[in-house]
């Protein structure tokens, strides 16, 4: 059994919303020094802000608006064809201080519950792998979480979340060799557009490539979050495009 605590927010739109539109699953860190502070924030009305669901530290989990609800949490997001995705998504936030404040690893706690929480989802809903993201995903030019200390392999490894399925110890001879050319830059911002990731236009346009590129690297090339596209990368997006 689940262990589940009803905290609720006000922060969250009317009228409910029927359960075929919500497609996805949005993961996030909560990014405050204090646990007691990030809950007091998703609860209050000035700051506007909410999800679904918490996972504490000690893996308790608090339910802040119901899954019917649209809870105020991607803000604004693309995958794919959606935009702006609250309407469409479950908001998960997980207790960590995040890159600003020390960034530490999940407790083991908090990714049991977590995994259980993500069972219960995706039956519920009916939600594809390919559609529980970070926050990071959605929006990579604003957002870091849940960043690079997220266990998305593990969870791959219990066929929750999408993932590749190379052996890391054999890219990674290929990790920071140099792109040989434009057009195999060109290959892997085409497979991150067909993976679901932004297409990247207008004058920030270097700037925005290397927030996308931190951005894949943070889910699936945690090892080295650098911003620079490489053969490791490049592989990796080949990959996850073919299957």
């Amino acid at each position: 059994i689940m262990n589940k605590i009803y905290d609720y927010s006000p922060n969250f739109s009317l009228p409910k919303r029927p359960k075929k539109r919500i497609k996805f699953i949005i993961i996030h860190y909560t990014g405050m020094k204090k646990e007691l502070d990030s809950i007091k924030r998703l609860q209050s009305p000035r700051s506007k802000v909410s999800s679904h669901y918490l996972i504490k530290k000690n893996g308790k989990i608090l339910i802040l608006v119901p899954d019917l609800y649209e809870a105020w949490h991607a803000g604004l997001s693309n995958w794919k064809n959606y935009k702006y995705l609250n309407k469409n998504s479950i908001g998960i936030e997980i207790t960590n201080p995040g890159h600003q404040y020390g960034y530490k690893n999940f407790s083991k706690k908090q990714i049991f519950s977590l995994k259980k929480l993500l069972i219960s989802l995706i039956k519920k809903f009916k939600i594809e792998k390919s559609y529980i993201l970070g926050h990071s995903d959605v929006s990579p030019d604003r957002k870091k979480d849940p960043g690079e200390k997220f266990p998305w392999a593990k969870l791959a490894k219990h066929g929750l979340v999408w993932f590749h399925d190379l052996d890391p110890n054999k890219t990674k001879k290929f990790r920071k060799v140099k792109l040989s050319s434009k057009f195999e830059e060109n290959i892997f911002l085409k497979n991150l557009y067909e993976i679901g990731y932004k297409k990247i236009e207008g004058l920030k346009f270097n700037k925005n490539i290397e927030y996308l590129t931190k951005a894949f690297q943070r889910r699936f090339r945690q090892e080295l979050v650098d911003g620079k596209i490489d053969q490791e990368c490049l592989i990796i997006s080949k990959n996850l495009v073919s299957h």
